[in-house]
C-alpha cells in the first residue's frame, strides 16, 4: 500500500507515489503549459485516476492522497485561491478530486504548510515543535509550525509573508506582490535587475548582454558569480530583505529553526551566513542566539514530501 503526494505549482505539478516511511517509489511531473481553470483541474484528476488504476492490484496500491496547492486552501469550503493559476480564485479542487477517486481519503493544504510538514517528517525540522519554512521561489511564503501544529490564521491566510512590509514608503507596485516578494522572490530578483539596467544606462556588464525582458534570477546569480557589479547590487539588496524577514520571523515566533527553501535556495544557499549576519542586526537578541537557520534538506521536494505526510496523517486520522 502507498501514499500519493501531489505538489501543484504555478507552472507544473509533481506526482509522487511513496511508502508510509516516505520512500519515493515513482515520481513524474506534468507541465501546466497554458492550461487554466478547469483544464488544470482535469489534468490533475486525470493523472490521479491513471495512477490509481495503474497500481490498483499491486503492492503499491494507493490508499491515501495529499495535495499541496500554490496559494490559499480554504479548509471548510475545500476551495483553492492560487494567483498563478488563472481561474483558480475560488476553485473547488477537493470536490473535483473526491468525485474522481470515490472513497479514497483526500486532504489538501497550502504549499507553505506542506513544505514545513515535509521538513518535519523527513528533513531539517525533525523533532521540532516550533519551526518556520521560508519558501522563496516565484513568490514568497512561510509555513509556520507552532506547538507542533500548522498556524493557519482565522481565514487560512497565515504565512503570506510576501506582503511583509520591509521598506517605505508604500508604492503602488507593491500592491500585487507585497513589498518583500516584489524585491526578493525569484521574480523579484529579475525585476530588480531590470530596474537597475533601466536606471543605469552606462552599465555595460554581463546582464546588459541579455534581452531586458528575458532576464531571470538564474542570469543574475550567474553574473553574481562573475562579480558583476549590477548583480552584486541586486543580490545584496535581496540579502538585506531576506535578513530583515528572518529577523521579523524570529522576533515574532521564537522558532527553534528557520528553514530556507524554494527554488532560490538553490543558488542562494551559499548566502545563508550573510543572511544570518543581516538578521542578527534586526532580530530580538535572545531569540536570535537560540534559533538555527538552515537550508532545506529536501531541496525542491519539500512540498511533495509534505503532501505525502498529509496523506499519511489523514489516513491515521490525525491530519495537522
Amino acid at each position: 500500500m502507498s501514499l500519493l503526494g501531489i505538489d501543484i505549482g504555478g507552472t507544473k505539478a509533481a506526482f509522487a507515489v511513496m511508502s508510509n516511511e516516505g520512500k519515493i517509489l515513482h515520481k513524474d511531473t506534468l507541465l501546466l503549459e497554458k492550461r487554466k481553470g478547469k483544464k488544470v483541474g482535469a489534468m490533475i484528476t486525470g493523472r490521479i485516476t491513471a495512477l490509481i488504476e495503474k497500481l490498483r492490484n499491486s503492492e503499491s496500491q494507493i490508499e491515501s492522497i495529499g495535495i499541496s496547492v500554490p496559494g490559499i486552501y480554504h479548509v471548510k469550503a475545500g476551495t483553492v485561491w492560487a494567483p498563478n493559476i488563472q481561474g483558480w480564485e475560488d476553485y473547488p479542487l477537493l470536490h473535483e478530486v473526491k468525485a474522481a477517486v470515490g472513497e479514497l481519503p483526500v486532504v489538501i493544504d497550502s504549499d507553505r504548510a506542506c513544505c514545513i510538514l515535509g521538513e518535519k517528517w523527513l528533513g531539517n525540522a525533525r523533532g521540532c515543535r516550533d519551526a518556520v519554512f521560508l519558501s522563496v521561489g516565484t513568490g514568497i511564503g512561510a509555513g509556520i509550525l507552532v506547538n507542533d501544529k500548522i498556524l493557519r490564521g482565522s481565514h487560512d491566510v497565515a504565512g503570506a509573508v510576501g506582503w511583509m512590509a520591509l521598506d517605505r514608503p508604500f508604492l503602488e507596485k507593491f500592491r500585487k506582490y507585497g513589498c518583500f516578494e516584489y524585491h526578493a522572490s525569484g521574480e523579484g530578483i529579475a525585476r530588480l535587475a531590470r530596474d537597475y539596467l533601466n536606471e543605469h544606462k552606462e552599465y555595460k556588464g554581463e546582464l546588459r548582454r541579455k534581452p531586458l525582458s528575458g532576464i531571470t534570477s538564474h542570469d543574475v546569480f550567474s553574473a553574481y558569480e562573475e562579480s558583476d557589479h549590477a548583480a552584486i547590487y541586486v543580490i545584496q539588496t535581496c540579502i538585506d530583505f531576506w535578513g530583515m524577514a528572518v529577523a521579523n520571523i524570529v522576533s515574532m515566533f521564537n522558532p527553534e529553526k528557520i528553514i530556507l527553501g524554494g527554488g532560490i535556495f538553490g543558488p542562494a544557499q551559499k548566502l545563508i551566513n550573510s543572511i544570518c549576519e543581516e538578521a542578527a542586526k534586526w532580530g530580538q537578541p535572545v531569540s536570535m542566539k537560540l534559533v538555527n537557520i538552515e537550508a532545506s534538506a529536501l531541496s525542491g521536494d519539500a512540498g511533495v514530501y509534505g503532501s505525502g505526510y498529509l496523506a499519511l496523517k489523514n489516513l491515521e486520522g490525525s491530519a495537522d
